[in-house]
């Protein structure tokens, strides 16, 4: 079963089917959109550097609850710009998506010097707030 086919039969809550036409854009506020593995490569070694931690967003600009989270997402970003937020389009970077076993979207990972500190599966606004305002304080940062 290809990714695509298996994201539209577990992601839950799909509002509806969007058009090619119709993709949101994921790049809002401080959020970093990924391009390919090497731009990951390059964001995870920036953060390293800066001693960010990492907030990951794996997502599909046809997922109904992705579309409903990215302006909150990127509001997030504007509010804790001592984390890094990254948006992986799993359309678009399908194999690396596979390798992190997205079986749903969106995922959000949260990433402490390239080691999962925390996780959540779904749009689920207060408990994205709750989970990036923790590592937040975990990393002793404050917000904006």
């Amino acid at each position: 079963m290809g990714l695509r086919r298996l994201m539209r039969c577990c992601c839950c809550c799909i509002a509806k089917h969007a058009d090619d036409g119709d993709k949101i854009d994921f790049g809002g506020g401080n959020v970093h959109v990924v391009t390919s593995k090497e731009d990951w490569d390059q964001r995870i070694a920036e953060a390293n550097k800066d001693g960010k931690t990492v907030v990951a967003n794996f997502s599909a600009s046809w997922c109904g609850p992705c579309r409903v989270i990215a302006p909150v997402y990127a509001e997030m970003s504007q509010t804790y710009p001592q984390l890094m937020f990254l948006t992986i389009d799993v359309d678009d970077l399908m194999e690396f998506s596979s390798s992190w076993d997205i079986r749903a979207t969106p995922t959000f990972f949260f990433l402490k010097n390239e080691q999962q500190v925390d996780k959540l599966v779904g749009a689920n606004k207060p408990e994205l707030e709750k989970k990036v305002a923790a590592v937040a304080d975990a990393a002793g940062s404050k917000t904006v």
